[in-house]
């Protein structure tokens, strides 16, 4: 009887396995020659992620903050050429595979796997007991083929990893996360209502829910900012963090973004850091953080370059 999930047109697949956290240059090789073998093969590329981290479950104290939450990742896999991204829920019973009983009762049986493209350093079973030489020696086994992609680098050599990258967001280095990342550190929210102080001092804002605690932000601090929004995107400005002048000590975001106006309370936003302005300061009154406002907007402005054609959009 047939194991597999997925659809019965797909007789075999080409696959990748793991976390996949951030989605980085390094993962995006594997996919690309993931999705290369589909097309050389005729079979189906399929990716396999987990969700929760399978460290939340079987170390909790442990895991690590997460540079992708939520649909942050599908969102970043979906531009990719892939077939199907599964995303098998990680459970204690999971935890309790071997690399062996993995390798055939999840991706050769439930996955239909016939060939395997994998990261140079992955680990997969209980304890992560199996690795890379564990993967080949079961393709033996199982007539499965085993292609390891070697490490995506810098420039100076440096393989690229999420461990790397967490350090360069957590240290406030959006520049070295972005060249790992190939593209800009982001936090996604849906918009909503805030204290509406904004308006009042000319810099009219949109609000965004702080991500889950597992999302690793960059430190407090205002920083230039492009905003995805449903009308296209927007150059700003952003306060992470609280609001000291205002005696508001709850951390938030929220971003005033450039030619903008309108209504996006309840849309979907995706704030891509683009560069660290200043630390959250508490100024003596509103006009000294007016005249803050105006700087950091020119420093904002200089540093994304020409804006973006003004469109009809915004939350205040």
């Amino acid at each position: 009887m047939r194991e597999s999930i997925l659809p019965p047109t797909v007789t075999g697949t080409v696959l990748t396995v793991g976390t996949f956290d951030g989605v980085h240059r390094g993962h995006q090789d594997v996919l690309r020659r993931l999705t290369a073998r589909a097309r050389e093969t005729g079979l189906t590329s399929v990716l396999v992620t987990f969700d929760p981290h399978p460290l939340e479950v079987v170390n909790p104290t442990a895991a690590r903050p997460l540079l992708s939450v939520g649909i942050e990742k599908t969102e970043v896999l979906a531009e990719s050429e892939i077939d199907y991204c599964i995303v098998v829920p990680f459970t204690a019973t999971l935890a309790r595979y071997g690399a062996g009983e993995f390798f055939e009762r999840v991706l050769h049986r439930r996955f239909l796997m016939r060939e395997l493209v994998s990261g140079f350093d992955n680990g997969f079973g209980r304890g992560r007991s199996g690795d890379v030489e564990t993967m080949r020696a079961l393709g033996v086994q199982h007539g499965v083929r085993v292609e390891v992609v070697p490490p995506t680098t810098l420039d100076d050599g440096r393989p690229i990893s999420s461990t790397a990258i967490r350090r360069a967001v957590a240290g406030g280095d959006l520049a070295s996360a972005a060249r790992q990342l190939g593209r800009c550190y982001a936090v996604s929210g849906r918009v909503v209502p805030g204290a509406q102080r904004g308006r009042t001092l000319g810099y009219p804002t949109i609000n965004i829910p702080m991500p889950p605690p597992r999302k690793l932000l960059p430190p407090e601090g205002v920083y230039a900012v492009r905003v995805q929004t449903p009308d296209g995107p927007f150059g700003g400005m952003l306060n992470l963090g609280p609001r000291p002048t205002f005696a508001d000590a709850e951390a938030g975001l929220e971003a005033h973004l450039f030619d903008a106006n309108g209504a996006w309370y309840g849309a979907p936003v995706r704030v891509d850091f683009v560069a660290r302005l200043r630390d959250v300061q508490s100024f003596s009154g509103v006009g000294a953080l007016t005249a803050q406002l105006a700087r950091d907007e020119r420093h904002a402005r200089a540093i994304l370059g020409p804006s973006t054609p003004a469109a009809t959009g915004g939350a205040r």
